[in-house]
């Protein structure tokens, strides 16, 4: 037990021996340590002292050669700028010196100049001299020949001058009448003549095939069927249809057919194609209605947009505005007595292009203006006026030239022609409507239209009598002057066209004219 004791007593006698050890034996280690690390330090010191001031020996240096060379380049920059200003001021001279010469001899040149000018003053003045003495002489003896003469012809100046005047006159008056006469008669020989062949060649150069076309406003119904279908719970696909397409539609007073009514002849069409979509579907419900409207609608407007494009291309045309194709197009869908507008309108620019090159004027610009001569008609169920002026107004407005507006405007002599094209496009017009098989009225059906006009203008009170001219389009009224103002002659025309309007069927616009005459007569005795 005792030698165990000793034996840890040992153990731990030893082990605090080494620990002693090893903390002197480290403590002398890091003593050496910190004093190699301090002469390490002490020689960087040393070092960093000695490349400083090596450095700063250096940089002294150098900014010693760096002012030398400045201070250098200084001197030799104001040599430089010495000499320069030298030569500028010498070239100055110089410049300064030819200057003045070119004033001494621009001063001399003006001086002799100026003297030359004296001289010829002084040529002048006495030439002026000169002259006033023979006008002078000249004039005194003109008044000696002129007493000869009176006293020879026993007249004076003045009595002879109105004689010889007068004969002249009187010779000449009749000369001049003879040979006025006589134009006269060559010209409207000619014109006739010319005109008469230009007509007819126009008229054996072009012959277009005329196929009656009518507005269909009426369609047949397979089966009753299909008409309640059409009309709807309480009327609403009726209602949708109308909202629609901006028409309006009958179902009730013919069996199996449905009655399109509308002025305006694209809505109609519009309408018509509609309704025949849906029978082909058998579906009719306010959405569908409205679905198959707006496609409808795209068709139409893209259908006008090439029909347009086709004519122009027909008649070799180019530079129309957009929308004035557009409108064109739309007059494919327009008749009047049966007859195409359309196909009338590209009728009348063939017309007017042969006409206008037998007569040496712009070929394509008389074409121009029969093409868009009707354009109007496309506008004037809009617009208030008469479809010239709506149309000649239109085509201005998109930048058609003036000529061409004003053909358009005076093609039904609303606006008095003042060019040969506008006598070209009304001849043309005047062809196209009056050739056989152009147009197809019922003379009943036009005879009992214009009765009725005339019966409704007549049905007012204070009217004296109507007439109803230019095929319907214009209804003059005349009224009592002791009866009816100025303003109530202002309500009646406005009365009598609402009339029209709810009780007639027309197309196009009807015009007004209420004429009220005042005659005051006495008789002196």
């Amino acid at each position: 037990m005792n030698d165990i004791v000793i034996s840890i007593v040992l153990a731990l006698v030893g082990i605090c021996v080494g620990a002693l050890v090893m903390f002197v034996y480290k403590k002398a280690v890091d003593e050496k340590t910190k004093k190699s690390a301090e002469l390490e330090a002490e020689k960087l010191v040393s070092k960093a002292r000695a490349d400083a001031q090596r450095i700063d020996r250096e940089a002294k240096q150098r900014a010693k050669d760096f002012e030398a060379r400045a201070k250098k380049n200084a001197e030799n920059d104001v040599q430089k700028t010495r000499q320069k200003l030298q030569q500028e001021e010498k070239a100055l001279v110089d410049k300064e010196g030819k200057l003045e010469k070119e004033f001494q001899t621009k001063e001399a040149d003006l001086e002799q100049r100026l003297q030359e000018i004296a001289a010829r003053d002084e040529k002048v003045k006495i030439a002026e001299k000169r002259m006033v003495e023979l006008e002078q002489e000249g004039l005194r003896k003109q008044a000696e020949l002129q007493a000869r003469i009176e006293a020879a012809s026993g007249l004076s100046a003045a009595e002879a001058k109105k004689e010889m005047i007068d004969a002249l006159t009187a010779d000449v008056s009749k000369e001049a009448a003879k040979r006025a006469i006589e134009i006269e008669e060559e010209a409207k020989s000619e014109a006739q003549d010319r005109a008469r062949r230009v007509i007819a060649m126009a008229i054996s150069r072009y012959a277009s095939e005329y196929t009656a076309e009518r507005t269909v406003s009426v369609i047949n119904l397979p089966n009753e069927e299909m008409k309640g279908k059409i009309i709807g719970r309480e009327g609403r696909n009726i209602r949708s249809m109308e909202a629609a397409t901006g028409v309006d539609l009958i179902v009730d007073e013919t069996p199996e057919a449905v009655v399109i009514s509308s002025f305006d002849p694209v809505r109609r069409e519009v309408a018509r194609k509609a309704l025949e979509k849906l029978m082909e579907d058998g579906r009719v419900h306010p959405a569908r209605i409205e679905e198959v409207t707006d496609k409808v609608k795209k068709e139409i407007f893209k259908t006008m947009k090439e029909d347009g494009d086709k004519a122009i291309y027909e008649l070799g045309l180019a530079g129309i505005h957009p929308e004035i194709v557009k409108v064109l197009g739309s007059l494919k869908f327009r008749h009047s007595m049966t007859q195409n507008i359309l196909q009338h309108s590209i009728e009348v620019a063939h017309l007017a292009g042969m006409m206008a090159s037998e007569l040496g004027i712009d070929v394509k610009r008389a074409r121009r203006a029969g093409l868009l001569h009707d354009i109007g008609k496309g506008l004037d169920h809009t617009i208030e006026g008469s479809h010239a002026m709506v149309g000649a107004d239109f085509l201005k407005k998109y930048g058609e030239h003036d000529t061409v507006v004003h053909a358009v405007r005076a093609h039904h002599d609303e606006e008095k022609p003042n060019s040969i094209l506008a006598l070209i496009v009304q001849a043309a017009n005047v062809l196209s409507n009056s050739r056989p098989g152009a147009r197809r009225a019922s003379m009943d059906t036009y005879i009992r239209r214009m009765e009725d006009m005339e019966s409704l203008g007549n049905s007012f009170d204070g009217v004296v009598r109507t007439f109803a001219v230019q095929t319907g389009k214009e209804l003059r009224v005349l009224v009592e002057a002791s009866r009816v103002t100025d303003e109530q002659a202002s309500m009646l025309s406005y009365d009598i066209a609402r009339k029209i309007e709810r009780e007639l069927s027309h197309a196009g616009q009807v015009k007004v004219s209420v004429v009220r005459e005042v005659r005051v007569v006495e008789h002196a005795r």
